[in-house]
């Protein structure tokens, strides 16, 4: 229906190397911590938490570490103190990057990006430079094997989905919700006997730089650097891949 950015596709495969790597338990540990910090440590009053939880789930994380770090988010027990803080950017060829982080030491945190930023060929903007470029918006993933178009647009504008995308390269279809309706269509759709590949609330860009190969292995390189540093959490970015272009295995 509307514009689609295989970067979409990477970032969904990306997420599964880094639960490999181990990086994804640090972060998805973080975040349910804040979330319990913020509104408190019931999931069924605080959908932030909720869908940490379901993340966390997702992830195979194991229940001892969801219910410390629940704990240690209500001051349960003893831990770390975390503050979000975005930063914003351009990288080649002029893609926005709006860049997610929970940490303990600002001062750290913005040096190492500004660091990754100057080594990477990015350069540090303004608050609010590029956040208007993008839209807080749900997120569902479903494999193509699991359902057929018709069927998964019906079920899904039916449900009140915004919008569902279809790449006929990729793998999977993209359905596009409001934030707070996310969880309701997605267990509409599993009620349906639909199989959710990813469910989640994302920066999604209103528009998309297309870049030439080389500058697509130089922005991948630059998110790579970032999703090193431990207080990143999530990284966004407004670039789509050419057709054809052959990109490192390690970022996919």
């Amino acid at each position: 229906m509307s514009g689609h950015s295989k970067w979409a596709q990477i970032k969904h495969k990306k997420a599964i190397i880094d639960s490999k790597r181990g990086k994804l338990f640090s972060r998805i540990s973080k975040e349910i911590i804040v979330a319990a910090r913020v509104l408190g440590g019931d999931p069924e009053t605080n959908p932030r938490l909720r869908l940490a939880i379901e993340k966390a789930k997702e992830a195979n994380m194991p229940g001892e570490n969801i219910k410390r770090a629940i704990m240690r988010g209500t001051g349960e027990l003893p831990g770390v103190s975390y503050e979000e803080a975005i930063y914003e950017g351009y990288g080649p060829g002029g893609v926005a990057l709006m860049i997610e982080t929970l940490t303990d030491n600002k001062k750290r945190t913005v040096s190492e990006i500004r660091h990754v930023m100057a080594k990477y060929g990015g350069s540090m903007g303004e608050a609010g430079c590029v956040s208007w470029m993008f839209d807080k918006l749900g997120y569902i993933l479903v494999d193509k094997k699991d359902s057929d178009e018709e069927t998964l647009m019906s079920l899904a504008l039916e449900a009140g989905a915004v919008d569902m995308r279809h790449d006929p390269e990729e793998e999977n279809y993209e359905i596009i919700t409001a934030p707070e309706d996310l969880r309701r269509i997605k267990e509409s759709l599993e009620k349906a006997g639909i199989r959710i590949t990813l469910a989640e609330v994302t920066m999604l860009p209103k528009n998309y730089i297309k870049l030439s190969a080389k500058e697509v292995e130089q922005m991948l390189s630059l998110i790579d650097a970032f999703e090193e540093l431990d207080d990143v959490q999530n990284v966004y970015a407004n670039f789509d891949i050419p057709v054809g272009a052959t990109l490192r295995e390690d970022s996919h």
